[in-house]
């Protein structure tokens, strides 16, 4: 119902019962990518199951457990006290409601981004609190996301997916900066670490082209999850499109009267979810046609040729 506010700014937005629906879902596909999914090992659970029938009495006992001075010292609401934010009370109590569920599941082991450190932590307090075993905590490293800065986010749009496809994730890979090169190879990889320190060295020392250096990352990522014959797909996609500005063979191609609006087409052909995102990502000079930047929103197509928005969409124009 409520996202984690860990690393948020801003209040988090309360959750749909269809998008958690949805969601779970997607989660569900993608740990089938790395985890069995047997369900003699795998279960998928809802925290609805105890909150949802949860009495105002035991949810009292519940905040009982904890203090506001253990809460409120986070700090991204220290952040955000000091910018004048408000922090709202669903969002302060998160930590205590994930780590209850913990307590719920007789966690003995939980694997978390070390974002999630805290909340787990808060998990393991309610634990001995209510005299059960508290968790094992591991966790991981996290990265920043494919520009930089911030970590991997969806909402972000600045993450490698597990269901992104072959071409997606090599292509991600190469557009990130240098400095993250190292860093992606020693998490994301199975890269021997003699090797990864070798292409370290050869980076500092300007040996080894940090375009290569990504192209064997993306080679090593995209094959963890793709098959061989996949992941060739994906580097030659990228060389022949990215590298040799050659359109691909197999590009989509979006039938067109003539005449018809490049705003129209771009939210009817995918390029753009909708006509007022065509109409900012043109403002934004981000669509091209033929090589050259649509500047004029009121721009009509009137040939054959290739619509491309950033680097990595476009497709083939065919007038009708």
């Amino acid at each position: 119902k409520i996202g984690d506010p860990t690393g948020r700014s801003d209040t988090r937005p309360k959750i749909s019962d269809a998008d958690i629906k949805k969601g779970a879902k997607e989660f569900v596909k993608q740990v089938s990518k790395i985890l069995l999914t047997d369900k003699k090992v795998f279960e998928a659970r809802y925290n609805s199951e105890w909150y949802s029938k949860m009495k105002a009495e035991n949810m009292l006992n519940l905040l009982s457990l904890v203090t506001n001075a253990q809460l409120i010292k986070r700090d991204m609401f220290q952040k955000r006290i000091k910018n004048g934010k408000d922090i709202y009370e669903h969002e302060l109590i998160y930590p205590l409601l994930q780590g209850y569920d913990s307590v719920m599941l007789d966690s003995d082991l939980t694997i978390i981004g070390s974002d999630q450190l805290f909340n787990e932590m808060m998990g393991r307090a309610l634990q001995e609190k209510l005299a059960k075993t508290p968790q094992v905590i591991i966790t991981t490293k996290i990265t920043p996301g494919i520009r930089g800065g911030e970590k991997q986010s969806k909402s972000l749009g600045n993450y490698i997916g597990l269901l992104d496809s072959a071409r997606e994730k090599f292509g991600k890979i190469m557009s990130i900066p240098d400095d993250l090169i190292i860093q992606y190879f020693e998490i994301y990889s199975d890269t021997a670490l003699a090797r990864v320190k070798e292409i370290e060295r050869g980076l500092q020392g300007k040996k080894i082209n940090p375009k290569n250096a990504k192209m064997e990352l993306a080679e090593a990522v995209v094959s963890k999850y793709h098959s061989t014959n996949e992941t060739k797909d994906a580097k030659n996609f990228f060389i022949e499109t990215f590298q040799k500005k050659n359109l691909p063979q197999d590009a989509a191609v979006a039938a067109v009267k003539k005449g018809e609006s490049i705003k129209d087409v771009l939210a009817r052909s995918g390029l753009a979810s909708s006509k007022s995102e065509a109409f900012r990502l043109i403002k934004a000079g981000a669509v091209e046609f033929d090589g050259a930047v649509v500047k004029d929103i009121r721009t009509k197509l009137e040939r054959d040729g290739v619509l491309r928005v950033g680097k990595k969409r476009f497709v083939k124009i065919k007038i009708d």
